[in-house]
């Protein structure tokens, strides 16, 4: 009962027990390396649930737990390696086996939840290869599940197992990868005070030198036990930090080059409203990541192959740095060029929080908004050229924080039918109506990124094998963004850097 007390649990942490004093901390790091695995999927609950789960349960079991084992102790001192078993009464053995197996399943299950969650908004922000992410829940966003994620993650715990055959040699891991955690944790705490709560910068200064020495003091004994089993989590998280930045750059190396390269206003207006093609009946919705006009892949098309829709929509998918956009913000529609050339350019703005609707659902919307737009009076403009949008200045500052931008995320889940209110419409308004009856075509670009040879080796190595390699293997992008395969035209280019 005396340990229960702060003061008195501290003298088991003698200062002048020296070297043997400090090692003895990686194994207490282990207690909370079995308590974070118990809270690691409690983000998904408020304050109050997660403050009443401690106090009332998890706190209360943990303490009658180590006071058992305690007790114990100090009676079988020579049963110190295997006084975790032992303690237990024989005739409670099994009740409590299963009970513990039990404890680990919700312990594996939390990590998982959190690796999935994390996963996703990596994806979301460009940091990861695109993976498939199944939502399980209409009510709940956060409860999502990436079966490639489920199999590696089950693939490595049983290589982990089996190549270790030691708990003490787990236990190592697990405590440092936790430990690296925490200390992240922290360092991230400190923009956290700082940019979003607006708090003074001292205040978050003692925050992070108040927990940040603790961390460093139980990081530091942990370090110690690198060659005994902590070498993996080090390795593991440098293979899966490189793959990431690989594939952001890669990414980003992509979208320079459509930027760069995109089709000129000039070249534009010297083919004339029919572009120097022949337009058939019908939309054309063209996917790309320039939010700026036509991608180069357009042109490219249209030389080799000079007959397309006779309304055409550039579709740009942006996902922001902010949890959801707000419906009412999702779709920004802009013109390309005069009325007469049927060219708009639509940006789609998702929140790494923000669920994917189905390609009908999405059909739907996409033409509901370019109808308001035609109908709001911009159908008549005689501007020639297009506005560029902005990420940052996309969403209006009040419609960042959490709760404007759940009020506004709320679009039903009923599936909408465009109408086109009047007969009477303006020209625009009628071809728009009769193109959608005559059905709608997907085109995007199958790009092959390449390292021009000019390149070091090392990027070369990371854009030719590495991106090459993640992309090559990752879900198409077609299928991410729920594209009908049956209306997809993929058009070929090789990018070289």
């Amino acid at each position: 009962m005396r340990s229960l007390m702060s003061a008195r649990g501290l003298r088991g942490v003698d200062i002048r027990a020296g070297k043997d004093g400090w090692s003895s901390l990686g194994g207490i790091v282990l207690c909370i390396t079995g308590v974070d695995a118990m809270f690691a999927d409690l983000g998904h609950f408020s304050q109050l649930s997660i403050r009443l789960a401690f106090t009332v349960v998890v706190y209360p079991c943990l303490v009658l737990a180590y006071m058992g084992e305690d007790a114990y102790l100090s009676k079988n001192k020579e049963d110190l390696q295997k006084s975790f078993y032992k303690a237990i009464p024989e005739v409670v053995f099994w009740p409590v086996f299963i009970i513990a197996t039990i404890a680990t399943m919700v312990g594996s299950r939390a990590i998982i939840s959190a690796t999935f969650s994390i996963i996703s908004q990596c994806r979301a922000l460009k940091c990861f290869p695109r993976v498939k992410v199944v939502h399980t829940s209409n009510h709940i966003h956060g409860q999502i599940y990436i079966p490639e994620a489920n199999w590696i993650l089950m693939v490595l715990c049983l290589a982990v197992v089996v190549g270790y055959r030691d708990t003490d040699m787990i236990g190592n891991a697990y405590g440092l990868a936790v430990i690296i955690v925490m200390l992240v944790t922290t360092c991230l705490m400190f923009l956290v005070i700082v940019m979003v709560w607006k708090r003074n910068i001292l205040g978050a200064l003692a925050f992070v030198i108040v927990f940040g020495s603790v961390e460093l003091l139980y990081f530091s004994a942990c370090l110690a036990k690198v060659h005994k089993g902590g070498w993996f989590p080090l390795m593991f998280s440098l293979i899966v930090l490189s793959t990431m930045c690989v594939w952001h750059y890669g990414t980003l190396k992509k979208q320079a080059y459509e930027s760069n390269n995109k089709v000129s206003l000039d070249m534009l207006l010297s083919m004339g409203p029919n572009l120097g093609i022949n337009r058939v009946p019908g939309i054309g919705l063209i996917y790309s990541n320039v939010a700026t006009g036509p991608p180069p892949m357009f042109s490219h098309f249209v030389t080799n192959f000079p007959a397309f829709r006779c309304i055409l929509i550039f579709v740009t998918v942006q996902s922001l740095t902010v949890p959801k956009v707000p419906a009412n913000l999702r779709f920004v529609i802009s013109r390309i060029g005069p009325p007469d050339f049927r060219l708009f350019q639509c940006v789609v703005r998702y929140g790494y929080k923000d669920q994917r609707k189905d390609s009908h659902d999405f059909e739907n919307h996409l033409i509901e908004n370019v109808t308001e737009f035609l109908q709001g009076g911009n159908n008549d403009s005689e501007e020639l050229g297009w506005e560029p949008v902005n990420q940052q200045q996309s969403i209006p500052p009040d419609h960042v924080t959490a709760l404007s931008l759940q009020r506004g995320v709320n679009t039903g889940s009923s599936k909408k039918t465009v109408r086109f209110r009047g007969v009477g419409c303006s020209k625009e308004l009628e071809d728009l109506k009769e193109a959608r009856e005559s059905g709608l075509a997907y085109m995007m670009g199958s790009t092959c990124v390449l390292a021009c040879d000019t390149s070091s080796y090392l990027k070369k190595f990371a854009i030719n094998f590495v991106y090459g390699f993640l992309r090559q293997n990752c879900r198409h992008p077609a299928t991410a963004l729920g594209i009908p395969h049956t209306s997809l035209i993929e058009v070929g280019m090789i990018y070289s850097e």
